[in-house]
């Protein structure tokens, strides 16, 4: 049986359009996967802790040396790793920030990246554990980096994402970046005109 985990990041509920983008997908994802489970995170509702002292210690020990400070700092990756490893296909849906991810996304992607769980130390060097895996990630961003215009390289975002995905064994990443949200505000585009084409692309991805 097909399973999706949603990521949801944006605090600004039915009002944002990385949520409404990521509503657009599920339901098609469901429809395209009958009978498919769908689990659901919400950061912005339920936020990470942040790796701290006990975090790192508890990581870098073998099993039988950890406290129980240390097992409780890590409890919340092991739920996270449980979740990404239970999942075949993972939504992510996010705002960009200051050109790259929130807070609370950086915050559980450092839950999810652990040496001798999700990714290994070899002689050919570090090998990622989650393979066979599929990403969609969903992007709201104010501005627009169309290439060939000055801000084309604003974008930290998707190169981010990319690399650490990839590090932890995941490669197959698909990107839908909703760009140049400011122009709703500001009157220069519709909302509906802005979400279009994003809508079109993320029902054919969710079909997948």
């Amino acid at each position: 049986m097909a399973s999706l985990l949603r990521i949801d990041v944006s605090p600004r509920g039915n009002a944002s359009y990385s949520r409404r983008l990521g509503d657009t997908f599920t339901e098609a994802w469901k429809s395209a996967h009958s009978g498919g489970s769908v689990a659901e995170r919400d950061l912005a509702v339920n936020q990470p802790t942040y790796v701290d002292i006990q975090w790192i210690q508890g990581a870098f020990s073998a099993p039988d040396q950890q406290t129980d400070a240390h097992k409780a700092a890590l409890k919340l990756s092991d739920e996270y790793i449980a979740e990404v490893k239970a999942a075949d296909h993972i939504l992510i849906t996010t705002p960009m920030y200051n050109f790259t991810v929130p807070a609370v996304l950086k915050a559980w992607i450092d839950h999810v990246v652990r040496v001798g769980v999700t990714v290994n130390y070899t002689d050919k060097g570090p090998v990622g554990q989650l393979n066979g895996k599929k990403v969609t990630v969903i992007v709201a961003s104010a501005g627009a980096y169309v290439k060939g215009t000055p801000t084309e390289n604003f974008n930290y975002l998707n190169p981010y994402l990319q690399h650490i995905l990839g590090f932890i064994g995941i490669t197959d990443v698909t990107f839908v970046n909703a760009e140049g949200g400011a122009g709703v505000q500001y009157g220069k585009i519709s909302e509906a005109d802005y979400l279009k084409p994003s809508e079109d692309k993320i029902a054919e991805l969710a079909k997948a």
